[in-house]
């Protein structure tokens, strides 16, 4: 059986993806999400539905897989 997701380890990579130069309403709208959702999901109280994840996901460059586990190198789209 799959272990559960691990939504604060979730937000903690989201939150280490956003970095200090941008806020959560920068990335937020970005993401076309609130301030809150985004606070929400930083803080592994909620979980992030499959379009957010493909938009972080295009947004930095890393896979959803590693987005939702941290397991894989992180793949840079950007590059290809």
């Amino acid at each position: 059986m799959k272990p559960a997701t691990n939504w604060k380890a979730v937000g903690k990579r989201l939150r280490e993806l956003r970095g200090f130069e941008m806020t959560q309403e920068q990335l937020a709208r970005e993401l076309q999400v609130s301030q809150g959702q985004l606070s929400r999901y930083e803080k592994g109280e909620s979980e992030i539905g499959a379009d957010v994840l493909l938009r972080i996901s295009s947004r930095f460059g890393k896979t959803i897989e590693w987005l939702l586990t941290g397991e894989n190198p992180p793949l840079d789209l950007r590059k290809r």
